[in-house]
């Protein structure tokens, strides 16, 4: 092999909040991985704002939940998002609540307002830590699958240098316009564009107009195209957005004394000086890939699905597109599953992001309508109830993405609930065990699965670790005996926190447990 040629199993395209993940989700796994991406570093743009607490559960499992918290102090006093003409005018608030709103009984994660900016440095010096290879200035220019695998053709951006790597499977988590799902040739299902944008980064002191910060502000002026406004980690930054029509105005004629002007428009004052800083054109397009996967070929975050900024669902959604896919992927890699794992990936995520398109864009509409009222939200049921059909579930099919409340049973196909565990104590929560392998949760009489599972592992080599909740684990707040229900039986966790199967009886703990793993991962 030539120097400019390498092998790795796994290629990442896309260096933002999706392909940073999936980077470090497969380090952590031991999956070497390549991640390219054609900008020199981290966005210098906010876009992505607002980390769930779905999310920030998941990283809670990695390590990393800390410094995702700390990346978000900035924005602690951010609060909810306003309606008005200006931002010198009135503000009608369509909703209110920042950080302090607590989930406890619900998640041990915390919602965090950090923006894309932000989070991205800690989640590539996360994966760096694990081993990960990420490459900026890179870009991908093309791609073609074999047999074997996905040989790929990089270039460098700065040295000029092509570089070809053979990756055993490629994820394209490359954006809304990806060069990976283009050259697949995979359309989009959905309304499609739904206007081009400028993001415009400008420096002022705004004390005087804004005595409380908002998360987003709505600016529906009825003699200026619409526009936003929103904070950044730097109190005296702002970034802003404004609608323009691409087909007939180029972004370069958008001059900054232009831009200074527009930006004045969108405050309600002119006399206030600022300094443009930054302006990038961005499309807003809404539709969900047809497919998310094709042979060797997965599309995760923006290049699988777009859609309004409305309750940060995009980002998040693309976060744990990653979180599913990356267990699957080193499951198969490392020898304890079949490829054909990896057809759960597209079922189990493709219904969620179509069901997501709808309630975004529902969710836009009424935020930039001229009269909009206080809106409905059901955000607890869409993050914790999000549930799962397919192959890697051994339980019955459901007909929506979504269970009927933010509490689910703990039956296959659903997160596991969530629960305050003693570990030798120290306060935990559930979601903090599963990452790497499954996890096999039983009650304080289920004496015999500990030792199945111990011989099922060794059997099949896979990672599988053995709880009795109540004894080795205890539950404090008393609540696996409601919200499990399992005297005698087990629940099998898969690595990204759901429940795979369920089974009410204790009898013969070894072979049920070695029959449902061959069925999850040789499928």
């Amino acid at each position: 092999m030539s120097s400019n040629e390498e092998r790795t199993p796994v290629l990442i395209t896309g260096g933002g909040l999706a392909g940073l993940t999936a980077s470090l989700f497969l380090s952590s796994q031991g999956i070497d991985s390549i991640l390219v991406d054609k900008h020199p570093g981290p966005s210098l743009q906010g876009r992505a704002r607002g980390i769930n607490v779905r999310t920030t559960e998941i990283y809670r499992a990695f390590g990393i939940a800390d410094a995702v918290y700390e990346a978000g102090r900035p924005f602690e006093r951010d609060e909810g998002g306003v309606h008005c003409q200006s931002i010198a005018g009135e503000w009608h608030w369509l909703f209110r609540g920042g950080t302090a709103v607590s989930y406890d009984e619900l998640s041990a994660g915390r919602l965090c307002l950090a923006d894309q900016s932000s989070v991205e440095p800690v989640l590539i010096e996360a994966a760096r830590a694990r081993g990960a290879d990420q490459r900026f200035s890179t870009e991908l220019l093309s791609f073609t699958e074999t047999a074997d695998g996905v040989h790929a053709v990089t270039k460098d951006r700065t040295t000029g240098v092509e570089r070809r790597i053979h990756a055993d499977y490629l994820i394209g988590a490359d954006g809304n316009r990806s060069t990976v799902r283009g050259q697949l040739g995979i359309h989009r299902d959905g309304p499609g564009v739904a206007g081009d944008y400028l993001a415009v980064l400008f420096d002022a002191d705004l004390s005087e107009l804004i005595p409380e910060r908002a998360i987003l502000w709505f600016v529906v002026n009825p003699e200026a195209p619409p526009a936003f406004l929103t904070t950044t980690a730097n109190p005296n930054r702002w970034a802003a957005a404004f609608s323009y029509d691409a087909a007939t105005q180029d972004p370069a004629g958008f001059t900054p004394e232009r831009l200074t002007a527009m930006v004045h428009t969108l405050l309600g004052r002119a006399d206030i000086p600022l300094d443009i800083v930054d302006v990038t054109p961005w499309q807003q397009f809404i539709g969900v890939a047809e497919r998310f996967r094709q042979g060797r070929v997965f599309l995760a975050g923006d290049s699988a699905h777009v859609w309004p900024p409305a309750g940060a669902y995009g980002a998040n959604t693309g976060v744990q597109d990653s979180h599913n896919l990356a267990w699957k992927l080193a499951a198969v890699l490392k020898g304890w599953a079949s490829p054909a794992l990896l057809d759960s990936y597209e079922p189990e995520r493709r219904p969620l992001a179509q069901a997501f398109m709808d309630i975004t864009v529902a969710r836009q509409a009424h935020r930039t309508s001229s009269n909009p009222e206080q809106e409905v939200k059901d955000d607890l049921r869409w993050m914790f109830g999000q549930r799962y059909t397919s192959p890697a579930i051994l339980g019955r099919p459901f007909d929506t993405p979504f269970a009927d409340d933010h509490l689910p049973p703990a039956t296959p196909g659903h997160r596991a609930p969530h629960l305050w565990l003693d570990r030798d104590g120290a306060r935990i929560a559930l979601h903090d065990l599963p990452s790497t392998g499954f996890t096999l949760l039983t009650g304080p009489d289920g004496e015999a699965w500990p030792q199945a599972a111990k011989e099922v592992a060794a059997e099949l080599n896979v990672p599988i670790t053995a709880h009795r909740i109540g004894t080795d684990l205890l539950d404090p707040e008393n609540q696996w005996p409601t919200r499990y229900a399992l005297p005698e039986g087990a629940v099998l966790l898969r690595p990204d926190g759901y429940i795979a199967w369920r089974t009410e009886t204790g009898a013969n703990p070894h072979q049920q447990l070695h029959d449902a793993l061959r069925r999850l991962l040789h499928p």
